[in-house]
């Protein structure tokens, strides 16, 4: 009983101090050198419309009707990055991005969640570089992992 109520505690420490950062574009460009992963969550159209940033691991969280399969779409993320590493989380505009941090800090245990508050959009208009999403889209559709 003691060892529950110890588990319990340390598990209710760590989600207390999870955090959800809202980052700007220079942070972006920082923590993905560092290795940070960064989860682009749109849908495959908008991939394929913009491009992505190099790097990004594809992985819808809303479909095209706005629903969610939030158990099926943490159980992809977990390879990407565990709930004890830090992780980037990007859409459009990162409207959408601000409810999926907060799922992934909240309810999924993550301590460090990154959200790039003006979204692939805003990486675009500051001259950041995109890369054709063809080939990841292929390679993770392949792999069932977007």
């Amino acid at each position: 009983m003691h060892h529950l109520l110890l588990a319990c505690l340390i598990a209710a420490t760590g989600l207390a101090h999870a955090e959800v950062f809202d980052i700007d574009n220079a942070q972006l460009e920082k923590l993905r050198q560092s290795g940070v992963p960064v989860i682009d969550i749109r849908l495959q159209s908008e991939w394929e419309e913009t491009g992505i940033v190099g790097g990004s691991k594809l992985l819808t969280f809303f479909d095209e009707k706005g629903r969610v399969d939030a158990p099926a779409w943490l159980e992809k993320v977990k390879p990407l990055a565990k709930p004890n590493e830090p992780v980037i989380v990007i859409c459009r505009t990162g409207n959408r991005t601000k409810a999926v941090s907060q799922f992934l800090s909240q309810q999924a245990g993550y301590t460090t969640v990154y959200n790039v508050k003006a979204g692939i959009k805003g990486w675009i208009g500051a001259g950041g570089p995109v890369v054709q999403a063809t080939q990841t889209i292929a390679s993770c559709k392949a792999a069932k992992t977007c």
